[in-house]
């Protein structure tokens, strides 16, 4: 999983860097098995219903499912970030709403419900992320699925406390990650230092984690129960040394 990636109010980081999000974070070993595995939890679900997804971005995985055949919709709350979207091959066809996805601002019912690459923490505190849940669960049809994936607390403080790391974005830029902790509030911030094109960007990130079990009581809150937890977006299993989950939640039939 990417750090997660906020697409906050208009005129903030998402507006400001829309133009260069898939280079920096867009990485294909990542996008992959995040589509194959969407892809193959909409398909078992046995519905005509589309899917919807929350922080749909510049269509980094919406698009994919769509070319698979999945009805795919979205709901982001960056301009810049569609706008982006409606550039890419057929990102036009893509239904989009411009809103706040904790409070899930579409009509209708999905199949699947879908949050990626840690979009879920950008909800700033317990009672939007609870929002988040209730209001996904109320456009679930029954044996519909919400999934998303989550940094593991324990291991974001591992990495804090390892110094800036060194990684490649997808078009081959040079960034330099900082993260730091703060326990007592549940927050983490990222501080990124990207080269790309001979110019020099940095971009501040900031979200709230939440463990598994807040997440699971979360979900217990709004109806839905725990179907599967993986470790990977590939289905490799949860386990002590996982740095992050995929919580797949359903609502019972």
């Amino acid at each position: 999983m990417t750090a997660a990636s906020p697409r906050p109010e208009p005129g903030g980081y998402a507006e400001t860097f829309a133009a260069f999000y898939d280079v920096w974070f867009g990485k294909p070993a990542v996008t992959g098995p995040t589509v194959d595995t969407l892809a193959g939890l909409a398909n078992g679900c046995g519905r005509t219903a589309p899917v919807l997804e929350l922080g749909v971005g510049t269509g980094r995985v919406a698009l994919p499912l769509r070319a698979r055949g999945i009805d795919v919709h979205g709901v982001d709350g960056s301009p810049g970030m569609v706008e982006r979207l409606r550039e890419k091959p057929g990102g036009a066809d893509v239904p989009v709403t411009i809103g706040d996805f904790a409070d899930v601002p579409v009509e209708g019912v999905f199949s699947v419900i879908y949050l990626a690459g840690g979009t879920f923490a950008e909800l700033p505190s317990q009672r939007r992320q609870s929002d988040c849940f209730a209001a996904a669960a109320r456009h679930l049809h029954p044996g519909g699925l919400l999934v998303l994936d989550a940094h593991v607390p324990e291991a974001l403080a591992l990495a804090a406390e390892r110094g800036p790391q060194v990684t490649h974005g997808a078009g081959g830029s040079l960034v330099v990650r900082h993260r730091t902790v703060d326990p007592s509030a549940q927050r983490c911030t990222s501080d990124y230092v990207i080269t790309s094109g001979g110019r020099t960007h940095h971009v501040h990130v900031t979200f709230r984690y939440a463990g598994p079990g807040e997440l699971d009581l979360m979900a217990t809150a709004a109806g839905l129960r725990l179907r599967h937890r993986w470790g990977t977006w590939s289905g490799t299993p949860f386990a002590r040394d996982s740095a992050y989950h995929v919580s797949v939640y359903e609502r019972p039939a």
